[in-house]
């Protein structure tokens, strides 16, 4: 078993890229495999779930998880960006009320429409948004569906309002400020972001970049880095201790599981459900379960 896999929530610091975090913690580790889920722009701040190893291939659960922010809008300007690093575009005298932000937030739940940012790492035919909009070319982005499961208005001061948020998968929290200014009748940007959980990751338990980057020790030897496994929640998972059941694993084999043991117990069986499997707190594969035959998608010994 490779035991240099797993996961370390880090705190993502303001004036940096997510990239650059991944790579500031490969150069110090000599790690071969990195990466990240859920990029956060460089003005943004939080949770930064990074995975190790073979842990790199369950990235784009970490990616469905419900993700949670704070940020502040600011009202009156809209800028290229939606955010304050982009310069304005339009402006607006009207700042709403606490009482009016409210009444409109609460038709905000559920499955929503929204065009995410023109400064965006969406690709448009094979070039990144963020690249044609710096080539100062013309383009259009599709409006998607997103999840939104609550918003909340903490605070309103002058010209800027505080939210809280929990969204799911692809949702922009900068489209959600420009959205929300225009059902307002003013303009609107993000003026700062922090995420603060994404899945089990919180920021209260999130390592600081700079104390990764001072320690001594192996990083597998670090008190916050985690098992694979600790991004399971209400999610389909084995244990297996049989060797012959390990070895067809490592080798792509489909093997048969005793259902009772799972621990999660399926609530229907008649169809394909992803299911995980592990051997001591470790994810060593993920793939379909039909009936009792599990069959590998990807492997992680």
């Amino acid at each position: 078993m490779n035991k240099d896999q797993g996961w370390l929530n880090v705190y993502k610091p303001k004036g940096i890229s997510s990239f650059n975090v991944v790579y500031k913690i490969k150069k110090k580790f000599n790690l071969k495999k990195i990466g990240h889920g859920g990029t956060l722009d460089p003005l943004a701040e939080g949770v930064l779930p990074i995975a190790i190893g073979k842990t790199t291939k369950l990235i784009p659960f970490i990616n469905k998880n419900i993700k949670e922010y704070e940020f502040k809008i600011k009202w009156c300007e809209q800028t290229t960006t939606d955010d304050s690093e982009g310069k304005v575009i339009a402006r607006s005298l009207k700042i709403p009320s606490p009482l009016e932000i409210n009444n409109q937030i609460l038709k905000l739940k559920g499955n929503i429409l929204q065009k995410p940012p023109l400064a965006s790492a969406i690709k448009i035919n094979g070039k990144k948004a963020y690249q044609l909009l710096r080539a100062n070319k013309n383009f259009e982005i599709k409006e998607r569906l997103v999840f939104l499961d609550e918003v909340t208005l903490i605070d309103s001061q002058k010209q800027t309002s505080k939210f809280f948020i929990r969204c799911g998968k692809g949702f922009y929290i900068r489209s959600f400020a420009r959205d929300l200014g225009e059902k307002l009748e003013t303009k609107a940007h993000i003026s700062s972001l922090k995420r603060i959980k994404v899945g089990k990751f919180e920021a209260k338990n999130a390592n600081l970049l700079d104390d990764l980057l001072n320690i001594r020790q192996r990083l597998f030897e670090f008190k916050g880095f985690h098992s694979s496994s600790c991004m399971l929640d209400d999610i389909l998972a084995y244990e297996i201790d049989d060797e012959k059941d390990i070895t067809s694993i490592s080798q792509g084999k489909s093997i048969k599981l005793d259902i009772k043991k799972l621990i999660k117990t399926p609530l229907d069986l008649t169809e394909e459900k992803i299911i995980f499997l592990t051997v001591r707190n470790n994810i060593v594969s993920f793939g379909k379960l039909s009936g009792d035959l599990f069959k590998p998608n990807k492997v992680l010994i």
